[in-house]
């Protein structure tokens, strides 16, 4: 078999139908011992990965604009995040960062802490993934403040974790005969500009919902002297790749300021170079209190941190703790990522993420089940619809795009009711760009055709 590695395939390969004979077998094997909770779009089975191309276990090559959930940033075994990982693995797997010292752990929260905007130092805590890291916010922003109650947004996904899945408000599946939750939670509408119900623009949506804020829920539900934190994705994820106005960052924070909140930014999925900035929030010029990243920190290995104001991460030793947060392979991989990412990665999500929306900015016009394409760098979101004027919501036309792309070699996933997400690894050229755009536009063009 001529592998996608030994060739260095810029884009795919299909050699099988899809799925192949040994994907078949994989599917059938997984679905008689795997837990029925795993959502599958569709039959890849994964075998090797380069670059922006993964390889299954049929031979045939994808060009990969999923990146394992917004996870593998610097591409699929970059040789310098490779070589990172197996020098050291072979000097020293773990011995618990809570209880001894890593020398390259304050090393690379000195870099990470640097990352973050605002006058104030910051330290950081390591976990392994962004639930854990959603998890210790909430204790975080509790204990700093001696306060319980938290807000978070209608869409919005923090994790699956019981404290995490009580911000999460995603989908009702994810919450469904799990019992009661953490109490002390409220959820307030996020500026969705597409379908915000008042008209406003994509720069003015959200007005109403922080006056809903500041005058309902401070004064029917919560006195603000009792918030500990509020949580917001910048650019909400799985709700559909949907960014917030820079003027709603803003005035969130001038509230959480005003009243001695926690301002929690999470940036699990929209930080690390993914917009062309290291965090989404810097769009807005805000300091958030504390930040949650993960996913693209380290290309794939399991890490997640935790990034506070000084003046906040003041807990005592016990208070929390991690057996494996900030595992020191991981670690290595996230200080080679970091050093790929600030050389050029985040420089290209910044270029390559104009060429696409600019490829993109005719496509509300030349096909009618797109109703929105909106986000930042490479994290683009492509709202579908049935109809244009009633934006009603085309879950069934997203999930058949979704699925002719895996067809034809492209590896999206969905996001929200109804969007086909985009997140590329970082490296991606307009060779790969322009082979997505084509196929996409040929999946819409099939997709209309069924209506």
């Amino acid at each position: 078999m001529i592998t996608a590695t030994e060739t260095n395939l810029k884009l795919p390969r299909l050699v099988t139908e899809l799925p192949g004979p040994n994907a078949k077998r994989v599917v059938e094997r997984d679905a008689a011992i795997m837990s029925p909770s795993y959502t599958r779009d569709y039959p890849f089975v994964a075998k090797r990965g380069q670059g922006a191309i993964v390889e299954d276990v049929d031979g045939n090559a994808f060009l990969d604009f999923a990146a394992g959930i917004a996870v593998c940033s610097t591409g699929h075994c970059h040789p310098r995040v490779v070589e990172a990982i197996q020098k050291q693995a072979a000097e020293l797997i773990h011995m618990s960062g809570t209880d001894f010292y890593y020398e390259s752990m304050p090393i690379l929260a000195e870099r990470l802490a640097a990352m973050v905007p605002g006058n104030e130092a910051k330290k950081v805590f390591f976990t392994n993934s962004g639930t854990e890291a959603v998890e210790g916010a909430i204790k975080l922003a509790r204990y700093a403040t001696k306060r319980d109650k938290m807000i978070a947004f209608y869409g919005c996904f923090h994790g699956r974790s019981m404290g995490a899945l009580s911000l999460t408000a995603s989908k009702a599946t994810q919450r469904k005969n799990f019992g009661a939750l953490l109490s002390g939670i409220e959820h307030i509408p996020y500026p969705y500009a597409y379908r915000c119900a008042h008209g406003h623009t994509s720069e003015t949506c959200g007005a109403e919902i922080l006056e809903q804020l500041e005058g309902q829920i401070f004064k029917r539900l919560f006195d603000p002297e009792d918030v500990a934190g509020i949580i917001i994705e910048p650019i909400q994820g799985e709700g559909g790749y949907v960014p917030a106005p820079k003027f709603f960052l803003q005035e969130l924070q001038r509230i959480c300021r005003q009243h001695g909140i926690m301002l929690i930014c999470d940036e699990v999925q929209s930080g690390m170079g993914r917009t062309g900035k290291w965090w989404a929030h810097e769009f807005a010029g805000i300091e958030p209190d504390i930040l949650c990243s993960a996913k693209g920190i380290a290309s794939g290995m399991p890490l997640g941190a935790i990034i506070a104001r000084e003046s906040v991460m003041r807990w005592k030793p016990g208070a929390h703790g991690t057996t494996f947060g900030g595992n020191p392979v991981c670690i290595a991989a996230a200080l080679a990522t970091m050093d790929l990412i600030e050389g050029e990665y985040r420089e290209n999500a910044a270029k390559m993420g104009d060429y696409m929306f600019a490829r993109m900015a005719d496509w509300t016009k030349k096909f009618k089940i797109v109703g929105d394409v909106r986000g930042r760098g490479l994290m683009i979101g492509i709202e579908l619809v049935r109809d244009q004027r009633t934006k009603e919501k085309a879950a069934d036309l997203r999930n058949f795009v979704v699925d002719r792309a895996f067809h034809k070699g492209l590896l999206v996933l969905g996001a929200g009711e109804n969007t086909v997400r985009l997140s590329p690894p970082l490296l991606i050229d307009k060779e790969q760009a322009d082979f997505a755009m084509r196929t996409l536009e040929e999946c819409l063009r099939e997709a209309e055709a069924k209506i």
